[in-house]
């Protein structure tokens, strides 16, 4: 079971973190008027890529109405998760002109802080929800999560140098 939750951790997290990835680079004047007016609808659009992954497990689980409590906790981690990345990514773009290499860094460490914690919060509310699927439901939810999603699309188990916006660097040495 902890080789499920590991996996299910990554994939979610990096789902989450995929559905965040798409946060356009700003145009190369400065000035976070540019990268906010850029990324609304990109907001929208990943919101909605969001709200698909989390329609397309619930299906994919089977999903009970005994176990929609439980659902709804862990699609709500899922949704908070992807908002607080996709702040964490805007600021970025917004400021990627005027940081210095300390700043960059920093704010590198704050993403990956973010996303440590939102994995963390994932996997606590996942576990009581997989412990009420049924034995079928487990099976769903083990090849689900251990293939990714890549039927759909998905990326599984990406780097965060893939999840970053375009041009916002987040390799570090």
């Amino acid at each position: 079971m902890k080789k499920t939750l590991a996996a299910l951790a990554a994939t979610l997290a990096m789902s989450a973190a995929f559905a965040q990835s798409s946060a356009p680079a700003a145009a190369s004047a400065p000035g976070a008027t540019v990268a906010t007016a850029a990324s609304a609808p990109a907001a929208t659009h990943r919101e909605a890529r969001v709200e698909d992954r989390i329609n397309e497990l619930h299906s994919a689980l089977k999903i009970t109405p005994q176990q929609e409590d439980q659902w709804s906790k862990f699609a709500d981690i899922m949704r908070e998760n992807a908002h607080t990345m996709g702040e964490l990514y805007r600021q970025r773009v917004a400021q990627r002109n005027t940081m210095s290499a300390l700043d960059d860094m920093k704010q590198y460490q704050q993403i990956t802080q973010a996303n440590a914690e939102g994995t963390k919060r994932l996997v606590d509310a996942f576990e009581p929800l997989y412990a009420s699927l049924s034995p079928e439901q487990k099976k769903l939810a083990d090849t689900n999560f251990r293939e990714g999603g890549r039927e759909h699309g998905h990326r599984r188990h990406r780097a965060p140098r893939a999840a970053a916006p375009e041009g916002a660097s987040v390799t570090k040495p």
